[in-house]
């Protein structure tokens, strides 16, 4: 199937959305939250970042709408058309497939994860409003493996899609794993199988030892349940191998905690974009020369830019983090195989051994996709 045949048969499925007031109401609610024990990033009812504070007030953000020097991204990016990602493994390989936004294919022998999976249209509540992709995911959702882990980061709607969450419980049925305070949640929506973890807890799940890891964000559907729920990171032990899913996050100590506590990862996916203005980013998301710092931090063999590229978020430009990583690549003498850019839909194939060099690349190498005007707009 091609690229443009892929794109409207995405836009043209039927998907699951909120029917109703009171389904949107329910989504915004964003469960109950966490109850439990104070703790080093826990007051007894309010998550925090123990070395900073990310949180932005209503003026603040009225500020940023007001003085946005945003810079325009197409209606609408072609990807390339791609391989279909490999049907089976050897022991030690690894298959990374970028989907779109932050959402990974990780593939293991016998194990399938998707990590913040996002299918829908917006990353918002409603159909009509908030921020629309401008390009369809890099694999069909109809063309997905069987999946048997979902790593959920945290409740914020480009992370959190409780819409594709629920298409994957229809169609998959798989463990989904996420921070205190969303099992609730989730429930409500026939999840059946939601372990909750806390920040350096981990559990054994489809054949894979996860380790949520610490992260510096926040958690909120609205207003009105800011902090109630746990973000963060994870860490997968599959197949000899460790995976560091690194969320939404801001830069800070916690990536050479990671690698003190749970060791070098092989393959690290550090967020490069949605980071301006920087006022206001900064403590919340971090920008490609800080995705390469944390790289350093975590003495990760490999490292693969995530969260960019499918939703205008902040003001920068959509190739703005393509870009700056290159730069920043450059100043700290990372060379590009160390830390590399998928195209959407594109999937690397890594081999056992010392060293977490692509062995076989499915697909070409590559940044741009080709834009035009979205003729559904």
């Amino acid at each position: 199937m091609d690229t443009l045949a892929r794109s409207r048969t995405f836009r043209s499925r039927p998907r699951y959305r909120p029917a109703s007031v009171r389904e949107v109401l329910r989504s915004l609610a964003g469960g109950p939250g966490h109850r439990g024990a104070p703790s080093d990033h826990f007051d007894g009812r309010l998550f925090f970042n123990p070395d900073a504070t990310v949180g932005r007030s209503f003026w603040d953000f009225l500020r940023w709408r007001r003085t946005a020097q945003t810079k325009q991204w197409p209606e609408w990016v072609e990807n390339r058309a791609r391989p279909a990602p490999p049907a089976s493994l050897d022991h030690g390989q690894i298959a990374l497939t970028f989907i779109n936004h932050i959402t990974f294919l990780i593939q293991f022998r016998g194990l399938n994860v998707l990590t913040d999976p996002v299918y829908s249209q917006r990353v918002s509540p409603f159909r009509r409003i908030g921020p629309k992709r401008v390009r369809a995911p890099g694999l069909a959702f109809d063309e997905l493996p069987p999946i048997h882990l979902v790593l959920v980061t945290h409740n914020h709607y480009d992370h959190l899609d409780i819409d594709t969450l629920v298409r994957l419980e229809e169609a998959h049925h798989p463990c989904f794993v996420t921070g205190l305070g969303n099992r609730a949640f989730l429930q409500q929506f026939q999840l059946q199988r939601v372990h909750e973890l806390d920040w350096w807890q981990s559990l054994e799940a489809a054949g894979a030892s996860i380790t949520m890891t610490p992260a510096q964000h926040w958690s909120g559907r609205s207003g009105r349940n800011r902090n109630r729920t746990l973000w963060g990171g994870f860490m997968v032990r599959a197949a000899g191998r460790r995976v560091l899913f690194a969320g939404d996050t801001g830069y800070s100590v916690h990536f050479r905690d990671i690698q003190r506590r749970l060791g070098p990862p092989a393959i690290s996916l550090l967020p490069i974009g949605a980071y301006e203005p920087r006022w206001f980013m900064a403590p919340q998301h971090m920008n490609p020369e800080e995705a390469v710092r944390a790289h350093l931090d975590l003495e990760a063999r490999l490292s693969i830019g995530t969260h960019f590229g499918c939703f205008q978020l902040t003001d920068e430009g959509i190739d703005d983090p393509l870009i700056e990583l290159a730069a920043a690549r450059q100043r700290h003498n990372v060379s590009p195989e160390l830390f590399q850019v998928l195209e959407t839909g594109e999937t690397r194939l890594f081999q056992a051994g010392e060293s977490a060099q692509p062995a076989i690349q499915v697909g070409t190498t590559g940044i741009e996709g080709t834009h035009r005007s979205d003729p559904a707009r």
